[in-house]
């Protein structure tokens, strides 16, 4: 397997990380990219004490990080983020779309602008990302990595979320029609997807809503955003990898509850 130096022909390649101010999977995201030699930039939208904190622990350890603040839902904001990172570096290797929003709201009580919000960050906020940060990679001669973060879910929805899932749902297909179309631009362009389970609860999160999401996953286990971190690096590193969506969700997509507890009887 090529380093990233031999991947991206330049000593320390560039990554941004959208929605990694806030101590959350895209933090951990950038944290791990940055101990893997990338200069990092951490994206936020209001977490900006959060960006920055992380920003200073990183430059201690070494790492050149940009900070970068704006909506991910508003073409402008993205552009004038793209043009800080051409001013700062003059490149981008890596993309990583991690912001999202998500909120439960019952049925009864969703409004339009409640799926229109969901759509504009997580889906059309994705794909302007995708293509500021793609159609910049297909000028470099070794191209980039995209991999977006959508949801396992989206194939077995929950209650409470019904603005939510549409805007995740389209992403598995966007990867799949971006990674073609970059990579009849320049073949060194691919484009991924990270579909999570069960990661980093909170701290909100009662026992037994931990114990339910726990038992709900084959492996008996809740996952951590270093999971979702590695796969990331991951389909990074492997160039033979690109337009694939792959589960880091424990089992939980295939898992339908252990076939022992159910009573098959008909009588």
């Amino acid at each position: 397997m090529k380093s990233i130096q031999e991947l991206f022909d330049v000593q320390r390649p560039v990554a941004l990380v959208t929605g990694s101010g806030s101590p959350r999977v895209g933090n951990a995201i950038a944290w791990r990219l940055a101990r893997r030699g990338f200069r990092i930039v951490l994206h936020c939208n209001t977490s900006i004490d959060h960006a920055r904190q992380t920003a200073a622990e990183m430059t201690a350890e070494g790492t050149e990080v940009l900070v970068v603040q704006g909506a991910m839902d508003d073409a402008d904001d993205v552009a004038r983020m793209f043009q800080e990172i051409d001013d700062r570096f003059a490149r981008i290797d890596v993309l990583v779309n991690s912001a999202a929003i998500w909120s439960p709201k019952r049925l009864e009580d969703v409004t339009a602008d409640d799926v229109r919000k969901n759509l504009e960050v997580n889906t059309l906020g994705t794909f302007i990302a995708a293509q500021a940060a793609g159609l910049r990679m297909v000028k470099q001669s070794r191209g980039g990595a995209i991999v977006n973060i959508g949801d396992w879910a989206v194939v077995r929805p929950y209650v409470d979320y019904a603005a939510y899932f549409p805007s995740k749902g389209a992403i598995p297909a966007m990867t799949r029609s971006l990674a073609l179309e970059l990579a009849q631009r320049n073949r060194f362009v691919r484009v991924n997807a990270i579909l999570p389970g069960p990661v980093l609860l909170g701290s909100e999160v009662s026992d037994e809503v931990e114990a339910a999401n726990r038992e709900s996953t084959l492996l008996k286990r809740v996952g951590t955003a270093e999971h979702v971190a590695h796969a990331v690096e991951f389909l990074i590193e492997n160039d033979f990898v690109t337009g694939t969506c792959l589960n880091v969700d424990g089992g939980r997509a295939i898992y339908a509850g252990d076939p022992m507890q159910v009573d098959h009887r008909t009588d």
